[in-house]
Parts: C-alpha cells; structure tokens; sequence
C-alpha cells in the first residue's frame, strides 16, 4: 500500500462523519419546519375555529338581545293593561262604594228616625199604663188602709180573746215535780197557746201499734189505755233511751228531759180512747245544755 492510499483511506471516513452530521442537521431542521408548519396551520384552524365560534356566539346574542327587547315590550304592554285595568276595576269599586254608603246612610237615618218614634210612642203608653197603674196602686191602698184597719180590731179582739184564755190556763207540776208550763186542755187552749209562742207544740193522734209514732224529735208508743178511767201508759224514746210512763192520767204533764235542752219536754193528753189517745207535745224552743242534775233526772 502507498502513502497516497493511505491518506485518502484516513479522509474518507471523516468525510463519512461530516456527511452523516449534516444529514442529521438536514433532518433536524426539516423537522423543525414541519412542527412549525404543523404549528402554523394549527394556529390558522384554532384562529378560524374562534372566528366561528365568536361569530355564533354574536349571533345568538343578536337574537337573545332581539328576544329579549320583544318580550320586555311585551311584559310592558300586558303591564300597561293590567293597570288600566286595575284602575278600572278601582274606580268602579269606588262608584259602588259611594253608592252602597249612599245607601246605607239614607237607610240608617230612616231606621233611626222609626226607632225615634218608636221610643216616644212607647214613652206614650208608659206615662198612661204608669198612671193608670199609680191611681189602681192608690185606689188599692185605700182597701189596704180599710183592711189593716179591720185587722187592727180583729187583733185587738183575737188579742182580747186571748188573754181572756190565757187567763184560763192551768200551769201544774209535771210527773217530775218540775212545774210545768200552761197546760191546755182542749183545742181552743192549745190554739190560744200556739199565738203565745213561748214553746213548740205537735198535736198528735196515737193509736196502739208494733211501730212507735214519731212526734216532734221523739217517738211514742201507746201500750195500754183506759178510757173509763181516763188512763193511759207510753213508752218515750229520745236519747237512744226508752223511758215508760205508766198509768198516767189526762191533762197531767208528763216530762222529760232530751239532751241539749235545759227545760223538760212535756207531753199532754188531753183524750182517752179504746186503743187510742190524743194530745200534744210541748218542746222548748231554745235549746240550753242543762247540768248534770238535770241530765240524771231522766
């Protein structure tokens, strides 16, 4: 091999790397290009996309605006009704209103002025049955001036009769030796007794029974009677007590004493007959608590 070989052998393969370099250069700046291109025509497609879409987009707005202005102008019309229709509706209602008081007021005057005359109608009869009834209210003060005058003697005379009868009274000492009050004997006495109204008196008729009679706060029970001798036996009970008074005889007071009463209850019987006796009870009328004397008496 020569020098010259030798040489161009050593030249060749750094003439291979420069190429190789270069076609890498080559390659790298063509692919540049193209990504700028790329670069460029997807800037010019996105550029024209929002063109488009600004454009819709403006011309929706054109129409939403449109739309809008169309139905505002709408809102305003029917708003504009409504409140010449409210105004109408307003104004008739005032017009009724003034009618309806109109009314009312002229209606009112006239019930008032009926109630007026009403009133002074009634007054009319009023003051008339007022005074009618004030000279029947005199007239029949009169008649009861004319009574009580005629009932003022009757008094007088029942008043005289009584003290006539009273004078007649018996007073005598009861089965207890108490002293009794006045006895009466018969209806006339026991009535004149019952005016006096010192104590309570109960008329009663006894007959013989299985039941004692309640008479007064008592209870009697006839066990034996004797009208030939005009004696009689009962049997009081008073106290939860049973106290027999055997053969008393008519108008003779028998007595007993009943819890919470300082005088002694009295019994007087005034008939005798077959079975049968009648009389009355004389009781206090106020009752006082008697002492333990009293009390032990019974």
């Amino acid at each position: 091999m020569s020098v010259n070989d030798f040489s161009e052998s050593s030249k060749n393969p750094q003439t291979g790397s420069y190429t190789g370099i270069l076609w890498l250069l080559f390659i790298g700046m063509a692919l540049a290009l193209a990504g700028n291109v790329y670069q460029l025509v997807k800037n010019d497609n996105m550029s024209r996309e929002m063109a488009r879409i600004e454009g819709t987009m403006q011309g929706q707005m054109a129409k939403l605006s449109d739309s809008t202005a169309a139905g505002f102008d709408v809102d305003q019309q029917r708003l504009t009704d409504l409140r010449n229709q409210l105004q109408g509706a307003t104004d008739a209602t005032l017009r009724q209103a003034r009618s309806e008081v109109k009314r009312s007021s002229s209606q009112l005057s006239q019930a008032l002025e009926q109630k007026h005359q009403d009133v002074v109608n009634q007054l009319s009869d009023l003051k008339q049955d007022t005074s009618a009834k004030l000279e029947d209210a005199s007239s029949k003060l009169q008649d009861t001036s004319t009574k009580l005058a005629d009932t003022s003697v009757k008094l007088d005379q029942v008043s005289s009769d009584v003290e006539k009868t009273g004078s007649e009274l018996k007073r005598v000492v009861g089965d207890m030796g108490v002293m009794s009050g006045d006895i009466a004997t018969n209806g006339k006495e026991l009535a004149t007794l019952k005016e006096l109204g010192e104590r309570n008196y109960f008329e009663f008729h006894l007959a013989k029974a299985k039941t004692p009679q309640k008479v007064g706060d008592i209870r009697l029970e006839l066990k034996k009677a004797d009208p030939k001798q005009s004696r009689f036996t009962l049997a009081v009970y008073s106290d939860d007590k049973i106290v027999e008074k055997k053969d008393r005889t008519i108008n003779e007071p028998v007595q007993l004493y009943v819890s919470g009463n300082h005088q002694p209850y009295e019994i007087v019987i005034n008939q005798v007959k077959k079975n049968e006796v009648v009389g009355y009870l004389a009781t206090p009328k106020v009752k006082t608590a008697r002492g333990q004397s009293a009390s032990s008496g019974f």
